[in-house]
């Protein structure tokens, strides 16, 4: 029998060229709650700063529209980078949006600063950015925070986090991270670990990754077992001459991070026939040989394979295109092939 898979999907509000970031935050909600209707399981959104391709630099914010605009799918941050921010002001946060959408909100932490050196300064501003050598005990706040479990001597343990009563219906904490250090570091705490394979050139070492995690997992109050989400780079399409021709705005606006000009999300005929240099093809096949793109069965068995890979059946998916409805369409096609709960069987 095949495996079934937990399918998610981890949302980057990208911004077509012509569009501008409220257009892009708008789409990101109803694509939440087609991707409801179509049988995923979960729905995150990212968090990007001072981005020309990316909208959503308050995931919270974000999270709160779309768990109110859906029904039961899960809906989390892919996600938090914590070092920007107090751990009471998250838990606090967090505490909110869990009271008033019970067993429905993930918090996902990482210690990436989701933007240049330059606007994580003017995060901090006036004080000094956090030193990420201060991550562990930010996360071990959080957790302190959500489930009443501070040390008595922590400085801040008389502190209430309202407006929890009980630990019951706290928001589950992912950490993310896409080295050892962020499965370790999940490992040693008993806590769910998502694996950002979406990067598109970590998959050699991903498993290796995710094996550690798994190895050295010690039981927790929040977690008796490990629990691995890998979140991969996917683009569906009626055939896979369509995937591969939608692909190219997102390879491009890939490549912007080494061309002197930044291209933006491009329409795919004006990025398919952009000219890249050698050079600027090598770095990019790197990446791209981590998409999956291609028909509903290509993608479906490349996905197969990557859970294989990875050990586990908690599979999220980026899907970046330049027109929303393909971006959607893309999620609708996976569902049908993994013969989730289709549109057309709504009650």
């Amino acid at each position: 029998m095949e495996p079934i898979l937990h399918l998610g999907v981890l949302d980057q509000s990208p911004i077509p060229r012509g569009k501008d970031s409220s257009e892009a935050l708008v789409a990101t909600i109803e694509l939440a709650q087609m991707v409801e209707e179509w049988g995923y399981e979960r729905f995150w959104v990212a968090e990007h700063h001072s981005s020309d391709s990316f909208a959503g630099p308050s995931p919270e914010i974000l999270m709160g529209q779309i768990a109110a605009k859906t029904n039961h799918i899960q809906v989390g941050s892919g996600g938090v980078m914590l070092t920007h921010y107090s751990s009471l002001k998250v838990a606090e946060q967090f505490s909110v949006m869990s009271a008033l959408y019970p067993n429905r909100i993930e918090l996902g932490l990482g210690r990436a600063p989701g933007s240049d050196q330059l606007t994580a300064a003017a995060l901090a501003y006036p004080k000094q950015p956090m030193d990420v050598k201060h991550f562990p005990q930010q996360v071990l706040d959080v957790l302190g925070y959500l489930n009443k479990t501070m040390d008595p001597d922590h400085p801040f343990a008389r502190i209430k986090v309202l407006p929890g009563k009980t630990t019951d219906d706290s928001p589950d904490v992912w950490l993310l991270g896409s080295s050892d250090y962020s499965a370790r570091l999940a490992a040693s705490l008993g806590l769910s670990f998502a694996f950002a394979d979406f990067f598109g050139d970590i998959r050699d070492r991903g498993p290796i990754i995710a094996e550690l995690y798994r190895n050295n997992f010690e039981p927790s109050q929040y977690l008796s077992h490990p629990k691995l989400n890998v979140t991969v780079q996917a683009l569906c399409a009626e055939t896979a001459e369509k995937a591969n021709h939608l692909g190219s705005s997102r390879n491009l606006n890939k490549a912007g991070w080494i061309l002197p000009e930044k291209p933006g999300l491009l329409p795919p005929n004006q990025a398919a026939s952009y000219v890249l240099t050698p050079e600027v093809e090598v770095w990019l096949n790197k990446f791209r040989s981590g998409y999956l793109d291609g028909d509903p069965e290509q993608v479906k068995s490349q996905l197969m394979e990557v859970a294989k890979l990875y050990e586990t059946d908690h599979i999220n998916i980026v899907t970046i295109t330049y027109d929303y409805a393909d971006r959607a369409r893309s999620y609708e096609l996976i569902a049908e092939a993994f013969g989730l709960r289709s549109v057309t069987q709504k009650s």
